[in-house]
């Protein structure tokens, strides 16, 4: 280096590794590893000293007038912190409890943004690329050239850099921006020689900071607001997203983890190509490399973690095995003991994630014993495998699943408490299976995850697990091969359960014709196939069908079977159960009858079928309005499955349920709701916040609480459920749009019909949508949006309404099912209402005879018409035949119901007000509030065949 002239003036010189030079005519700076002493000519170090900085000046690398949202709490977090602390502040990335550092989770961004908020409070904001010591050394030199660069145009970039530090010394209140901090301790000279403004760092790595500067957390971005920022990128700022869109997209953004970079890059893809956001996730693994306009090629988000995985690599190679392992996994709570037998001892294993946490890849738990993997880092991983083998990591990853379920290579599985808590892991390495992926799984390998699921009443969880022994069975043994078939047909079971109702359909016609081929018309596993698909056309409506395909199984099965083999009664439940949902109880309650009969004598009077059955008749006694015979028989089930089963097993939970509800129809609140409670805390405790069954619980308590007046607390629960169902099992599955209805019959209940009308109809169009236009959650649908019309006063709406549901009842149901007398007393009322009381009166006078009929003389909904045609012949003018008809309302409603029962007052009242009218010879009577054709019910399924597994 050549010497340059000394100073004027004395001054503090400075030699030595990491000098530092303070103030004086001499500057001196040392920048890299080496020892380097630069001495500045005067008139440089005259010029650090006297050139002054314009306004805002900066070389800020972007505009920050982009779309940002989210990280407003962040902003104000980071400066008051570097306002705290004085000096320094760095910005690591952390997922939500899960993954700190991650590559582009916004923290470049997040330092841009608070750059360009507080531009105006500094006297220079300069940013620097910190990946190496040469890149720092660089952008500092680039400060020389921008304030002196009369001088810098004639020297190196050392001498630039030094010459940044001086005028920085002699300058304070500025504030440097160290981006993408490969090596924390490069920061730590300069954070010590530049004492009089603010340093703020972004780096990729989580550890090394102690010693540095404190750090500060910076999570991913909250799902509102990563999908705000989804939608302003892919549809423009000026376009607000349809609900459809807004759902979309609030897929997309969890598939994309709320990760900044990965939604900024889809945003600029969604709308230069105006892909669906829907379209995209089908193609998301294809399109992590794929830059849009305005995104930085090197800035996509498989790019970005090539590099971090380069530099993992270089550090520890087993880290990135291990990771490419994991990406086969769950995203969340994968156990280090799952990971050990890839290394020979823990000490390898802990490096390897060490490795992997300092790049903030992974992240552990609070006691360090689990990890989280980012759930997108997952997916680009799984998608960069080798081309002539199977994708990294997998052949690992199903290594160590097979390591727990089937210690030593046992052909037996491992008892389930050592892997049950990894359920979660089995089922993701199930789901992730590349096509044609070559394994050594046999075709049995998740057997037993799928037998203890099926135990547990989580059928639909087991899907991938169905799925992938499906395939591996048709690879192996072939596509008509028995277990074949047996997959297949457990396979559409599970889809029945999870409401992919025509897709169980489907498999299940499939299956039986494969098994009628193979196995002939009558081998037991065709019958449990008939069995199945009958029960398939039973959840879709079509009870025609199911019926015919219930009685051809029963009557094979008595033939091939016996009469008192348990298939044979459990089609015999099975036929039950379709004649009660069709009305025919003279049918179905013998049959319930006879089988619980000979459940007893076969079974024993205790065995889990035996309840089931015992159970199935409590259920249609309560369907027939006999709600005497229907408790007493719910209670000995409860007791008795709390005995055998436990407390808190899940068909004892359902009975729990079954006789709360029973309670509830029975008018006793004070009984029903605790238990509903009970049932719903207990459900939580076993199940989970988000099981479906959890869900209907909690449907169930808010709408006791909606009957028995309670709207405020009715409503909040309601609204959460129907949230939940969303998120769980989609927005159009059965059970969403069950709760949605009756979310719509609370706002009724509650007199919102501004908010209840319009549920109606979207629930009403949805369930058209997925069901069909005549299904019979579809006319419950329609019967109900007719009745919030009438309940408004709108006659115009309501009564073509009512119209149609009852001709489609007649059409589909038959002229004498409950719904079809239902709305046909509906549409009495409102004939009632509209003043018409000529065809009023005849059709109550109809449905009276139909419903004693059907559903016997002390129904309630019986009683519900008597009360009615007695309110129309008192409007009438016949006030003696209104009076009597009152008058053997009331005394049922006292023996069936109770004194206290809320009809019982109705009924009670109206009779009271009409004796009290005739006498002062006045006209007019009052009708009660029609009741409502949909409750969401956790009735206890019909026992289903599932075939050999």
């Amino acid at each position: 280096m050549t010497d340059s002239a000394m100073p004027q003036e004395g001054g503090p010189q400075a030699t030595g590794l990491r000098s530092k030079a303070v103030g004086g005519d001499v500057g001196v700076a040392i920048t890299g590893d080496g020892t380097q002493v630069m001495m500045l000519p005067a008139e440089a170090v005259g010029w650090a000293k006297e050139a002054e900085a314009p306004p805002g000046a900066g070389n800020l690398p972007n505009s920050a007038s982009g779309v940002f949202v989210g990280r407003e709490s962040e902003l104000a977090e980071l400066r008051d912190l570097l306002v705290a602390e004085g000096e320094a502040a760095v910005t690591q990335v952390s997922g939500t409890r899960a993954i700190h550092g991650l590559g582009g989770i916004g923290k470049s961004t997040l330092a841009l943004h608070y750059a360009h908020t507080h531009r105006h409070m500094y006297t220079l904001v300069w940013w620097i690329n910190a990946t190496s010591t040469e890149q720092i050394i660089a952008s500092l030199a680039s400060l020389a050239t921008r304030l002196c660069p009369q001088w810098a145009a004639t020297t190196g970039v050392h001498e630039r850099a030094a010459w940044a530090i001086l005028w920085l010394q002699w300058h304070p209140g500025w504030l440097l921006v160290f981006d993408n901090v490969e090596r924390p301790d490069d920061l730590r000279h300069y954070l010590g020689a530049l004492p009089d403004g603010h340093h703020l760092a972004t780096s990729r790595t989580a550890t090394g900071w102690h010693a540095i500067a404190p750090t500060m957390s910076l999570g991913l971005l909250a799902p509102d607001a990563a999908i705000a920022l989804l939608c302003t990128l892919a549809l423009g700022e000026r376009r607000t997203p349809t609900p459809t869109q807004r759902q979309d997209a609030a897929a997309l953004a969890a598939d994309l983890g709320h990760l900044p970079l990965a939604l900024e890059q889809a945003g600029a893809y969604l709308f230069e190509t105006g892909t669906s956001l829907a379209g995209y996730r089908e193609m998301l693994s294809d399109v992590m490399d794929t830059a849009a306009g305005g995104i930085d090629p090197e800035r996509t988000i498989a790019r970005v973690w090539h590099h971090t995985l380069i530099a993992i690599r270089q550090r520890n190679p087993q880290a990135i095995t291990l990771l490419n392992a994991m990406a086969w996994l769950a995203p969340d709570d994968i156990p280090r003991s799952l990971l050990a037998p890839l290394f020979p001892d823990q000490r390898l294993l802990g490096e390897a994630l060490g490795a992997l946490h300092a790049y903030n890849m992974v992240s552990y738990s609070a006691d360090r014993q689990a990890l989280s993997v980012h759930r997108l880092v997952q997916t680009v991983l799984r998608n960069a495998g080798s081309q002539d083998g199977p994708p990294h990591g997998r052949h690992e990853a199903e290594h160590l699943v097979s390591h727990v379920l089937y210690p030593d290579g046992a052909d037996e599985a491992a008892p389930l408490v050592q892997w049950q808590h990894l359920i979660e892991h089995v089922i993701a390495l199930a789901s992730s299976t590349p096509a044609g992926c070559a394994t050594e799984q046999p075709p049995d390998f998740y057997q037993p995850v799928i037998a203890h699921l099926h135990e547990q009443c989580q059928d639909a969880r087991a899907i991938p697990l169905h799925e992938a022994m499906l395939a591996r069975c048709e690879e192996v043994l072939g596509d008509t091969d028995p277990y074949t078939l047996a997959s297949r047909g457990n396979l559409a079971y599970a889809y029945q359960v999870a409401g992919h109702l025509r897709r169980a359909i489907n498999l299940n016609e499939k299956t039986l014709t494969q098994r009628e081929q193979v196995l002939g018309e009558t081998h037991p596993s065709t019958l449990a196939n008939r069995n199945s698909l009958a029960y398939a056309y039973s959840a879709v409506g079509e009870w025609g069908r199911a019926i015919s395909l219930f009685e051809i199984t029963l009557s094979q099965r008595k033939e091939v079977l016996g009469d008192e083999h348990a298939s044979t009664l459990a089609s015999q439940n099975n036929l039950a159960y379709a004649y009660e949902a069709v009305g025919d109880l003279g049918r179905a309650v013998p049959l319930f009858e006879d089988s619980v009969t000979k459940h007893e004598k076969i079974l024993g009077y205790a065995h889990p079928r035996t309840l089931y059955s015992r159970n199935n008749l409590a259920h249609a006694y309560e369907s027939k309005g006999d709600l005497r015979r229907a408790i007493p028989l719910y209670e000995i089930t409860l007791a008795d499955r709390e005995r055998i089963l436990g407390a808190t097993h899940p068909h004892t939970l359902q009975s729990r349920n079954n006789l709360a509800r029973a309670y509830q129809e029975s008018g006793n609140f004070a009984q029903a709701i605790p238990l509903f409670e009970t049932t719903l805390a207990q459900r939580v405790q076993v199940l989970g916040d988000t099981h479906p069954d959890t869900l209907i619980s909690k449907n169930n308590l808010a709408f006791a609480y909606k009957e028995a007046g309670y709207s405020d607390r009715a409503i909040p629960l309601l609204e959460s459920t129907v949230a939940q169902w969303e998120q769980v099992l989609g927005e159009t599955h059965p059970d969403t749009l069950n709760g949605r209805n009756n979310l719509a019959t609370a706002y009724e209940s509650a007199g919102e019909l501004e908010r209840a009308i319009p549920l109606y109809e979207a629930t009403l169009a949805q369930r058209t949508e997925v069901l069909g236009d005549t299904h019979p959650d579809t006319l419950i649908s329609r019967n109900n949006l007719a009745s919030a019309h009438f309940e408004g006063g709108d006659l115009t709406r309501a009564v073509p309404l009512f119209e149609t549901v009852v001709a489609q009842s007649e059409q589909v149901l038959g002229n004498m099912h409950p719904y079809t007398l239902l709305s046909r007393n509906n549409l009495a009322s409102a004939y009632d209402s509209a003043g018409d009381l000529e065809r009023a009166i005849p059709l109550f006078e109809t449905v009276l005879v139909q419903r004693e009929q059907v559903l016997g003389e002390t129904h309630p909904h019986t009683l519900t018409t008597r009360n009615n045609l007695a309110s129309v012949y008192f409007k009438a003018g016949q006030r003696d035949r209104a009076i009597v008809l009152y008058e053997v309302t009331v005394a049922q409603s006292e023996q069936v119901l109770g004194n206290t029962h809320p009809d019982t007052l109705i009924s009670r009242s109206n009779l009271a007000h009409a004796r009290n009218a005739t006498q002062a010879g006045q006209q007019g009577g009052t009708v009660p509030p029609t009741g409502k054709a949909d409750r969401q019910r956790l009735m206890q399924p019909p026992a289903e065949d599932r075939g050999p597994r």
